[in-house]
């Protein structure tokens, strides 16, 4: 970024400082690809926070020590209130999952709390404000392009789309790549409007190549740019007519095609890019990231491969490292960051600790990296919303730990459609113990080799050729059914482990 960037940072976090002197606050980032859960993970926290929802593992609502939590008025005036009552009605009264985030919003939560410590009790206010954010996933990725060059992201764009996984979707781009070429060589089509039209040509070939390859991979792969995916306000905008070129098109002449799409690149990144990230991300104390990672096994070790990637050049973007105040008046830097594998109640509980073995291999590069500048990290198997509860199946003698819930209308399980209101209960399938099976089939070395102590338990796990034979075993849930308490209120929404994570990413600033 640039030194004006950097001020301007600054700046705001001065701003922040001078605000915190009559209520503390602390900016949580919730982070995740298209579909982790995002949303859901807001609206569940705010309601069980509010509501004094069952969060037994989060020290200052269980003792008590939290007296109140009410939404309260935003500090950024310009950006969108997170529709909070309306996602818990979705979640509570229609029993539907919230729709996918498509614009950002923030909401701002004020406790009134009792610290433990004397000297805070004494000195400090009694109030805390915790500002979180909601985006869309798909500009998450954007956040990899602020380091790279136009001809860095051309190359690195061209190499994935060339891969098997992508190359069939890439055709036509291809195609319309090897014509650009044969149409610059006439010079009468050299002009500026002819130059404007072929970059709008050339953005849509790439955008539709883009969009069918979100469609066949899902959220794993590091497509960009994310705005191209998810335009919001910037849709048939100027700013998103340009497009990788191939390398052979390069050229310093400052009218060429070449030159008229870096010039457009940069623009994007200067204009888009870096104001999200300084609007957000550089302002950011604490983080989760969420990941939906049963997805990912389920689809394969291509699948898990490209995650670990895209989570890993996602971390470079962040600005880890120890919490001291001084240095936190111009730049801060964001001390704990929780790693969560989502939807754990498509999981039987049993399986949960080997979820989260899985998520700590898969995260170790980017943990490694907060490690050593000082930040604190954690990996978890949560569920912000219980869809589930556990029970135990019969077949042919063998009891099985299974699920029960209701799919939701649509759903289909070998011979089975679902309609919505009918219960079902599933054995979902186990996990290996040993998390690195997953990741030496996907093709990549081990970290460590087998240990002789470890030799028994490896001659239980399943061959690493076969690992992904037999996938997972779930279907999406309808949220659960509440009962209402004495006033017609909903009950506080069930959950795994949401009190852990809420207590690891604020409980030390409450104490």
């Amino acid at each position: 970024m640039k030194f004006f960037d950097e001020m301007r940072i600054a700046a705001s976090n001065l701003t922040d400082f001078a605000s915190d002197m009559a209520e503390p606050s602390v900016r949580l980032g919730v982070t995740g690809l298209a579909r982790a859960g995002k949303t859901i993970f807001i609206s569940s926290a705010l309601h069980n926070i509010i509501h004094a929802g069952r969060l037994p593992r989060f020290e200052a609502h269980a003792t008590g020590r939290i007296a109140s939590a009410e939404i309260a008025p935003q500090p950024d005036k310009l950006v969108p209130r997170f529709r909070y009552e309306d996602h818990i009605a979705d979640l509570t009264d229609r029993r539907i999952w919230p729709v996918s985030t498509s614009r950002t919003s923030q909401v701002r939560l004020s406790l009134r709390y009792q610290s433990k410590e004397t000297l805070k009790r004494t000195f400090r206010s009694d109030r805390m404000a915790i500002d979180i954010v909601d985006y869309p996933g798909e500009w998450l990725l954007d956040l990899t392009l602020m380091e790279l060059s136009y001809r860095d992201w051309s190359s690195r764009s061209f190499e994935q789309a060339s891969k098997p996984l992508y190359s069939p979707h890439a055709r036509d781009w291809f195609a319309h790549c090897d014509g650009i070429a044969t149409s610059l060589a006439n010079p009468e089509q050299g002009d500026e409007p002819y130059l404007e039209t072929l970059a709008r040509s050339t953005a849509k070939h790439f955008t539709d190549y883009l969009t069918a390859a979100k469609q066949a991979r899902g959220a794993y792969a590091l497509l960009t740019p994310g705005r191209f995916l998810m335009p919001g306000e910037y849709q048939d905008s100027p700013a998103l007519s340009f497009a990788p070129l191939p390398d052979a098109l390069y050229s310093k002449d400052k009218h060429s095609l070449w030159a008229m799409m870096e010039r457009r690149f940069e623009d994007y990144k200067a204009s888009i890019v870096v104001p999200f990230y300084r609007d957000h991300f550089a302002r950011l104390d604490r983080q989760i990231v969420l990941i939906d990672l049963l997805a990912a096994l389920n689809e394969g070790p291509e699948t898990l491969a490209e995650l670990e990637e895209t989570i890993t050049e996602i971390l470079r973007a962040f600005r880890p490292g120890s919490r001291f105040w001084l240095r936190n008046l111009v730049s801060r830097r964001i001390d704990k960051i929780l790693f969560a594998a989502t939807k754990a109640d498509h999981l039987h509980h049993t399986s949960h600790d080997r979820l989260e073995r899985i998520l700590a291999r898969l995260v170790e590069r980017a943990t490694e990296r907060v490690q050593s500048s000082g930040g604190e990290c954690q990996t978890m198997a949560i569920a912000a919303v219980r869809a589930t509860r556990e029970a135990t199946l019969t077949v042919e003698g063998d009891e099985l730990p299974s699920l029960v819930g209701i799919p939701l209308e649509g759903e289909i399980l070998g011979e089975d459609a679902f309609d919505g209101e009918t219960e079902f209960a599933l054995f979902p399938g186990d996990l290996p113990a040993n998390p690195d099976l997953f990741f030496r089939a996907a093709g990549q070395p081990a970290p460590w080799g087998p240990h002789p102590d470890k030799a028994a338990q490896l001659e239980d796990e399943p061959n690493e050729d076969d690992l992904f034979q037999d996938p997972l075993c779930f279907v999406r849930f309808r949220p659960p059914h509440l009962e209402k308490d004495a006033e017609g209120l909903p009950r506080s929404l069930p959950h795994i482990r949401l009190d852990r994570a809420l207590d690891f990413l604020l409980g030390d600033i409450l104490k």
